[in-house]
């Protein structure tokens, strides 16, 4: 995505970080659904280096703070924005600290370490993370790269709307589901988007449809309310999609003024909807993480509602691999049948 360095916040292209990030696919999914929408698409952004759409915004903040002088950062995370720190600040040669939920997937915490991070388990959620890193940010000089609270990651999500418009030749799909937690996604695709217009590449924004999950939805609660940000975080946030597991997101206010500004909304699925929903991208060869996963959901429950018109065009952002959530889905290994070696028949 390095093409459109001309509206990234880079003095040079010699200042870029990168680990090979390439165009992300957009494919259409046509009759595989099973349902009444007709012009379905996904971007799959779990090609991506780390596998999520993290390392979009972090290819460009560890660039640009590489220009700046800046030799450690610290970053709360719930994992998969702290992979991708450290894979871009492996490579930058920085000193990254990254702080996480005590019960943070195995998988990202393997990630963190193995690329050199220095890691620190926190016994709360990602909030408590967060304030933890602002609290020594003095004591320990780094550079806090947490969501939303800089713009440079904002600049890297961007590129999202640009590959979004030169995939469908600069007719934009009518509606894009996109699932949020901390919400950096959602408002730098917007700003992208904002940016086409302006630049007079592209006519119309989508409408703009945030998803999150029924255990963790303050961003939900608060458009249902038609406030202007959440104004008291999520109790007892629990939920599968650890990447939407962010109970009191940070300038929430832009990401309800995207939702409306747009004419979107945001939307709340549970998490048996969110597995069944990676078995349905499963069995279409698709490697949809739960948050992305929950984007599926969301569009059967609009169905059912009869909220969006069929014949729009309607792109599911997804945001991560499976490969790092198979642990959320059980198999029952005892009732696959096993072979004998000189089997000359099945059962």
């Amino acid at each position: 995505f390095w093409k459109f360095i001309e509206l990234l916040p880079l003095s040079s292209p010699e200042s870029i970080v990168s680990l090979g990030e390439p165009y992300t696919p957009t494919l259409q999914l046509s009759n595989d659904l099973g349902t009444t929408f007709k012009n379905v698409y996904v971007k799959d952004d779990g090609r991506l280096p780390t596998g999520t759409f993290k390392a979009r915004g972090m290819a460009v903040a560890v660039s640009r703070l590489k220009e700046l002088g800046v030799k450690r950062v610290a970053i709360p995370s719930a994992g998969n924005a702290a992979a991708a720190l450290a894979a871009y600040g492996a490579r930058a040669g920085m000193e990254v600290y990254a702080f996480m939920p005590r019960d943070v997937p195995e998988s990202n915490l393997k990630e963190c370490v193995f690329m050199g991070a220095k890691v620190y388990l926190v016994d709360g959620l990602i909030d408590d993370a967060a304030r933890i890193v602002k609290k020594l940010q003095r004591k320990y000089g780094w550079f806090d790269t947490s969501t939303n609270k800089q713009p440079y990651r904002f600049e890297g999500y961007k590129a999202m709307a640009f590959e979004l418009a030169e995939q469908f030749d600069w007719d934009l799909p009518d509606v894009i589901l996109f699932p949020t937690g901390g919400g950096e996604g959602i408002i730098g695709l917007w700003k992208g988007l904002k940016d086409l217009t302006e630049l007079g590449w592209t006519e119309e924004i989508p409408r703009l449809i945030v998803v999150q999950s029924s255990g963790c939805a303050p961003l939900v609660e608060a458009y249902n309310k038609n406030e202007t940000e959440v104004k008291e975080a999520w109790k007892n946030a629990e939920t599968i999609a650890d990447g939407l597991r962010v109970p009191h997101p940070y300038a929430s206010y832009l990401i309800l003024r995207a939702i409306r500004e747009t004419e979107g909304m945001a939307v709340a699925v549970d998490d048996r909807e969110i597995i069944s929903s990676m078995k349905a991208f499963f069995k279409m060869g698709i490697y949809a993480c739960p948050e992305a996963a929950s984007t599926l959901a969301a569009l059967k429950k609009f169905e059912r509602e009869s909220t969006i018109d069929p014949d729009e065009k309607i792109l599911l952002y997804l945001t991560g691999n499976a490969t790092k959530y198979f642990d959320v889905m059980e198999i029952k290994r005892d009732e696959i049948p096993v072979l004998n070696r000189d089997a000359d028949s099945l059962p």
